[in-house]
Formats: C-alpha cells, structure tokens, sequence
C-alpha cells in the first residue's frame, strides 16, 4: 500500500523532471539557434555594406571617367592629336574596349581600340551596334549629358564573347552640338578594375539583369554550405543595371556561444521555470488585447477604403469584400457571400464569358496579370460600368494558397475625364486646321485669280470669233481657233477646281484610325497645298524620296497636316528675311537600318530643310511650348500639335542646323510591320 501511495508523488517528480529537462534542452537549442542567427546576420550585414562600398566604387569611377572623355575634346584637338590621347587612356583604363570621335550625324571621325584584346568588333563590325549608339546619343543630346545605352552580347574570334555597353558623351561648342565622344565599357572589366580588390577577396561580384539573368561575372569565393547574396541597384542615365555579391561560408562556428549559453541556461532555468508561468498569463492577456485591437484597426482601414475588395476560397466561393466593393455594385454582403457562380454582379450577357475565365482561373493554369485586366461589372439597378480588377493568389502564414484575392477600380470617372480630354484635344487640332485654313484663303485668292482671268480673256475671244465679219461668209469662221480657245477654258476650269478640291479635301478628311500609308502618297496629298504657298513666296520645292521604301502606319491625316505645318513654317521663315533664293527640301529615308536582328523595329525618318535665318537659343527652349508663337497673329499651336501626333505614333520631332545656313525639322514613324521588306 505504502509502495501504492509514493508512486503518484514519483510519477509527478519524474514528469516535472521530464519537463524541467525538456525546459532546459529547448533553451539550449535556442540559444544556439539564436547564436547562430546571429552570427549569419553578421556575415550578411557585412556582405551588403560591401556590396554598397563597391557600388560606390563604380559610380565614382564612372563619374571620373566621365571627365576624362570631357578632357579628351579639350583644345578642339586634330584626329592625330586626339587618337594619342585615347591611346593613353585605354592604356590606363581597361574597362574600356574602344573610343570614338563622332561627328553630329554620328560619323566616325577618329577611334581608337583597347591594346589589351584583340579587336572587340573584328566579328561583327561597328555598324552591327549603331542603333545602340544612336539611342544612347539621342539620350544624351536630350538630357545634354553623359547616357548609356542597354549592355549587350558582343561575339569574339575566339568563340567566346563579352557583354559590353555603350557611353555616348555629347560636345557642345557655343550652344551647337558639335559631335560626340563614345566609349565601349566592358562589363567584366568594370567589375575587375573598378571594384577594390579588397571587397573580392572572399566574394563573387556580378552584374545581372532585373529578371536576374547574369551579364558580368569576376572573382572566386570560397565555397562552403551555406550561400549569402546581397543586391544593388546600379541607375545610369538611359541604363539599369543590379550589381550582386555573393558569398559563400561554412557552418557558423558556434562552440563558444554554445559554452556559455549552458553555463547560463542552467543558471536561470529554474528561476525561469516559475516566472514563465506567471508571466504567461499576463503575456495572454496582452496577446489578446493586442490581437483585438489589430482586428479593430484592420476593419477600420478596410472599412475607409475606396478600393473595392473580395476574397474567394478555391472553390470560387465569395468569402469576404469590404464595404467599398457592395457600395461600387450597389448589393449587401449577404446577397454576396457565398456565392460561386454567376455573381449577381455579372452582366446577363457576358455571364458564360465570365464564368469560363473563372473555371480557368480558379484551375490555376493561367496567372493573372500582374497590371490587372478591365472587366465590365452591373451594378443592382442594372446599369453597367468598367472596372479595373487586380487579382493575385491569398497565401496564409504557413505559405499554403487558401484562394484568390481581387482589388477593384471603378472606371467610370476615368472614363468620363478620358473623353472629355479626347474632346478637348480634338477640338484644339480642329482649331489648327481651321487657323491654317484661314491663313490659306489668301492664297486661293491669288492662285485662283490666274486661271479665271485665262477663261474671262478665251470666252472673250471665242464670241468675237463667232460673231461674222463684215462681208465675210458664215464658212470663214476660224473653228480651229474656236476649238482651241474652249480646250483652254476647259484645261483652266479643272485647275481652279484642283486648287479648290485640295483644300476642301484637307479641312473634311479626318481618318480615325491609323492604316499603312506609302510615303509618297503623304507627298502627294500636301504638295498642292504647299505648291501654293510656294508660288506666292518664289520658293523653289524639291523633294527627295528612295525607291522601295515601305509604308508607314499612322493617321494619315494628321501626319499631313504635321508635313504641311513644317513646309509652312520654313517658307514662311524665309519670306520674313528675304532669303534670295530661297528652297524647301522635303526628304523621306529610312531612320535606322533594317535587319534580322531586330524585326518590327524599322522606322522613316521625314524632314523638312530650309536655308532661312535659323532658330536663335533663347527660341528654341520655348519652341514647342503651346501658344508660343514669334508672328504676329499666330497662335502658336502648330508645332506643339506636331509634337503631339508624332508622340501618339511613339515617333520623334526635333530640329537641327542645316549646314551653312537654315534649319531642318525632322520626325520618326513605324513602318507598318506588315510591309516592312529591307531593301
């Protein structure tokens, strides 16, 4: 019996002990989680502080290489003078492969190539990496300052290759641009001289794409079990590149850390065996008036937003939406949970339609899109309206996809602004085209004048020519002269209706959609009009357009009025200084070279030269500002709605100095990519 009655007491000594030992063997392995954690986050803090040490490195050595390429234009040197000059910095910089000196239309003028490699280009020649150069150019010229271009795969004799990009510096004389100082950087060498050698001693330092595709590599780490990376953003004016260190250790040397934390756990263990337990439940308590206020603000931040939610599970069943997303279709959230097919918010029409995208998405074998996709939503009164939803997969805290969660935009408003500013943009070119109406009657009335005055002096002639003579006979009427005087009155009436119809063609036509035009018929509908104008003014029209070039696709239209615009404004700037023999230029060519390399890429380039008195500085920073004009009753809308048509095609208007004396306006469009042939 007594053995009967100690075996509760030994059984619950035995259980505290177990607990007690189980105590201390999870504080142990606590402590030495923690220490190792710890340790782990050292070696990490370390890695990214060098990692932003050698991005400083970078751009440091970047910016003062920035300022060689300055000095090496310094003194306007001759080719000889300055292909010394790069020859010494490629001696003293191995990240650069090649050097050039190109003029303002991107004319090689002097280059000089790295003495550390073979020939980078040997394999492909320059001109496959032109369209880089130009962008990185027009990059430049525009932001007037250093611009890279994006790196690229560049192919050696060897069989190997390198990833390399381009800087282009532009060199501006007294406010003219007068060339450009291009520099090759090979990514592996900027890695390998422009980072400390100090920083790769241990690690593995990489350039790499945002997508984390690996452009550059350098350095050897030391392998071991265990893998930390950190990761920089290298922004370059025209370029975004990230520079990623890795590093590689061993298992964390924990023995010391694990000496002392059982000398001290054993200490406070069973100290803390009877604090825990009182603090345990005032920690609960804290827990749970911590977790309950959480929920209250949570409510409260989804009751005050705009932006309509909803949850569904994987079933497609609604398992939650905040007060925003009943407000926007106008139904409670009882007449909403729970529902799996056909929402009451689906449109009657457009149901199957929805109901397929949603077996589709809920099947899990096609992933929204990360921008969201617009949909078109019925509200309970049964009017529809657009709505923007951005859904994305509902992950709990064990990293498990409980369902789907969906963020909802109403479109109405945005609609609504979008038209009323589509209006008001027509309205505005509908402004320019009557405005260049009106300056044109001047002309009509003077071009008209002429072959009215022609049919006025035949028709004369004609009833003198009837009306018989003085003892003449009937049969000595001249019918051949009568016969030629009314083909003339007739060739004269069909050229004042051709001069009457280009105009009236001009203000009615208005295409709303864009369609493949050649470029020739885009000459050809505006030369009348501009031959107008040319008459009156003596200027003598000439235009310049290759063979086999191929369509463009725009608004044809609008690309009319802009070539119209630009013919107008060059003529008129010569008749205002009087130019003595004054000509217009109107050229069509293709703006980048076409080839398999990049397919659906192809642009023309249109520009319109004239030899007047050109644009003065303080004129061209307003020059494309609305309702800037230099005459007197202009309304200063006509290169400002250029701009704006060329844009809305993804094309480009600028301007330079026709060389010795004039200006060129030029502008880009796309070549329709179903009649893109190379010639």
């Amino acid at each position: 019996m007594a053995t009967g009655r100690r075996r509760p007491s030994g059984y619950v000594r035995w259980s505290l002990w177990v607990l007690l030992i189980a105590l201390v063997a999870s504080l142990l392995v606590t402590l030495v989680w923690l220490a190792g954690r710890y340790e782990a986050s050292q070696v990490q803090t370390k890695l990214e502080r060098d990692t932003a040490d050698a991005l400083g490195d970078i751009r440091g050595a970047l910016t003062r290489n920035v300022q060689s390429l300055q000095a090496l234009q310094a003194g306007q040197p001759s080719p000889a003078v300055w292909s010394a000059r790069a020859s010494q910095l490629l001696h003293e910089h191995r990240e650069w492969i090649r050097l050039e000196w190109r003029d303002s239309a991107l004319g090689t003028v002097a280059f000089m190539e790295t003495p550390y490699r073979s020939p980078p280009f040997a394999r492909l020649g320059r001109a496959n990496a032109h369209a880089d150069v130009a962008l990185a150019c027009a990059n430049g010229r525009r932001v007037s300052g250093p611009a890279y271009s994006s790196s690229y795969f560049l192919p050696q004799l060897d069989g190997l290759g390198l990833e390399v990009m381009e800087l282009c510096l532009p060199q501006v004389s007294a406010g003219q641009l007068t060339g450009y100082v291009v520099a090759t950087y090979s990514l592996s060498e900027i890695l390998a001289g422009l980072v400390g050698p100090q920083l790769m001693r241990s690690q593995e330092v990489s350039f790499t794409e945002a997508d984390g595709t690996r452009l550059a590599l350098h350095g050897t780490a030391r392998r071991g079990n265990r893998v930390f990376s950190s990761q920089q953003l290298l922004d370059l004016p025209g370029n975004t590149m990230v520079l990623r260190m890795d590093s590689w250790r061993g298992a964390p040397d924990l023995f010391p850390n694990v000496l002392t934390a059982l000398v001290t756990a054993m200490s406070i263990a069973l100290v803390s065996v009877l604090v825990l337990l009182g603090k345990d439940t005032r920690r609960r308590l804290r827990a749970e008036q911590d977790l309950a206020d959480a929920l209250a603000f949570r409510k409260a931040m989804e009751d005050s937003l705009v932006t309509g939610l909803r949850a569904r599970d994987l079933e497609g069943r609604i398992t939650y939406v905040n007060p925003a997303f009943c407000a926007m279709v106008g139904f409670s959230p009882d007449e909403l949970l729970g529902h799996t097919t056909l929402a009451p918010y689906w449109p009657p029409e457009l149901a199957d339609e929805y109901q397929k995208r949603q077996e589709v998405r809920l099947s899990g074998h096609n992933a929204p899109p990360r921008e969201g996709f617009e949909s078109v939503f019925m509200r309970k009164d049964g009017s529809r309206f657009p709505v923007l939803i951005i859904e994305a997969p509902l992950i709990n805290h064990y990293g498990v996809q409980t369902g789907w969660m969906s963020a909802f935009l109403d479109l109405s408003e945005q609609r609504r602004v979008e038209e009323l500013s589509r209006a008001s943009q027509e309205r505005l070119q509908a402004t320019a085209r009557l405005a260049t109406v009106g300056e044109m009657a001047s002309l009509l009335s003077h071009e008209l004048n002429q072959p009215l005055a022609a049919i006025s002096s035949y028709a004369t002639g004609s009833i003198n020519l009837l009306q018989p003579q003085a003892g003449a006979p009937a049969a000595a009427l001249a019918l051949p002269d009568i016969e030629v005087a009314m083909r003339r009155i007739a060739e004269q009436a069909e050229r004042a209706g051709k001069v009457i119809k280009s105009v009236h063609d001009f203000v009615r036509r208005r295409d709303k959609e864009r369609e493949p035009v050649t470029p020739q018929e885009l000459l050809d509908a505006i030369m009348p009009l501009v031959s107008l104008q040319a008459r009156k003014l003596g200027v003598r029209v000439e235009t310049r357009l290759k063979s086999g070039l191929p369509a463009v696709l725009c608004d044809r239209t609008m690309v009319e009025q802009v070539l119209l615009n630009l013919a107008r404004n060059a003529m008129q700037a010569m008749d205002q200084v009087q130019v003595r023999d004054p000509s217009l230029v109107i050229e069509v060519k293709r703006a980048v070279p076409v080839g398999e390399a990049t397919p659906g890429k192809a642009w023309l380039e249109f520009s319109v030269a004239d030899v007047g008195p050109g644009i003065p500085p303080e004129i061209q920073r307003q020059l494309f500002t609305p309702f800037f004009t230099t005459k007197a009753e202009g309304m200063g809308l006509g290169l400002s709605m250029c701009r704006t048509v060329v844009e809305q095609h993804g094309g480009f208007l600028g301007f330079e100095a026709n060389r010795p004396q004039g200006t060129i306006f030029m502008f880009t469009l796309p070549v329709d990519p179903h009649n893109n042939d190379s010639p």
